[in-house]
């Protein structure tokens, strides 16, 4: 693993353990290299956060991939967006997107992108486009309800199966 690749999971261990992004000088700490060496490599905290989110979304394109290729696609979708884990993660992005001293273009960009591609994979495993962006959009809802820690509503697998019976009208 390269001291990049250490960084950034250091990073996302951090993000889900605490809920934010620490301080550049915690980071390095934690990840056992001098504040130049994580500078060498993230020249500022909103770079960090695009290295960590752009992993994130890397993950989340191979786990989506492989589902795909096993015609699990939209499951893995939603499973992966209600996941307590994950959610973590994502809150620390938030978190920081929302921040306006943050330069966040480049990571709304890698964000609209990725949606994209996902849109396009549950197309074709539903067949339907229309029905790609509602499955989309309810996996977007879900990791927001899970931001909140809200445990209302129905589960993961009661929301499978609605949408199965929805699929063979």
């Amino acid at each position: 693993m390269s001291n990049r690749e250490h960084i950034l999971q250091t990073v996302r261990r951090l993000a889900i353990e605490t809920g934010s992004v620490p301080s550049m000088g915690v980071i390095a700490q934690e990840a056992g290299v001098s504040k130049g060496g994580l500078m060498h490599h993230f020249t500022s905290r909103t770079a960090l956060v695009e290295g960590i989110a752009a992993q994130a979304i890397q993950d989340l394109d191979h786990a989506l991939a492989a589902a795909a290729a096993r015609g699990m696609v939209v499951e893995t979708w939603l499973r992966l967006s209600s996941s307590r884990e994950e959610a973590a993660l994502y809150r620390a992005i938030s978190i920081l997107l929302t921040d306006q001293t943050s330069s966040t273009a480049t990571l709304l960009q890698l964000a609209a992108e990725a949606a994209q591609r996902w849109e396009r994979l549950f197309a074709v495993e539903t067949g339907d486009p229309v029905a790609a962006s509602i499955i989309r959009l309810l996996g977007d809802g879900m990791l927001l309800n899970s931001l909140t820690d809200n445990d209302h509503g129905p589960g993961v697998d009661s929301i499978l199966q609605w949408l199965n019976r929805r699929s063979t009208r």
